[in-house]
């Protein structure tokens, strides 16, 4: 099942890919959200082999997941995949610079299930596809607004 959202901004790419890496800001709003977040490696700057475990619950269970970074081209593109218990994820942001103050952020979830469990969950939110497409859409909008600001601001 596979999410995405495009979204352009009106700031320059390099600013936009450095906001994209302020990955304590992610944490910290993943955590308000009720997540436990945990950084497994001690990479003092962002790139490859970045990796958090993170667990939250969902549908009334824990759920726990590990994400590690496995793509760092700077100001291009970040992946990240995760893996937790039968659901493989992978998370791609690209940028484009559509000039110089504009950027075009394209932002993709794909999730597959590899167990019998986790393929009836997916099935379960493929069923809200809808609502849940909705809010990834808003998170991706939101998160350039906030850039735009920043950007506004400095």
């Amino acid at each position: 099942m596979k999410f995405s959202s495009r979204e352009d901004i009106e700031a320059p790419a390099d600013f936009v890919f450095e906001q994209l890496c302020r990955f304590e800001r992610f944490e910290r709003s993943a955590m308000r959200r009720g997540a436990e977040v945990q950084r497994l490696d001690d990479i003092p700057a962002a790139g490859i082999g970045m990796r958090w475990a993170v667990s939250f619950e969902m549908r009334g269970r824990m759920r726990h997941l590990t994400l590690e970074m496995t793509e760092f081209d700077r100001p291009r593109a970040i992946k990240v995949i995760s893996v937790s218990n039968g659901i493989y994820g992978e998370f791609l942001i690209n940028l484009m610079a559509l000039s110089p103050r504009m950027t075009r952020l394209s932002v993709s979830l794909d999730v597959s299930p590899k167990t019998l469990a986790a393929r009836l969950m997916i099935q379960s939110i493929r069923l809200a596809k809808g609502s849940v497409s909705r809010r990834f859409k808003q998170r991706v909008a939101d998160f350039g607004a906030r850039v735009e600001e920043s950007y506004r601001s400095a």
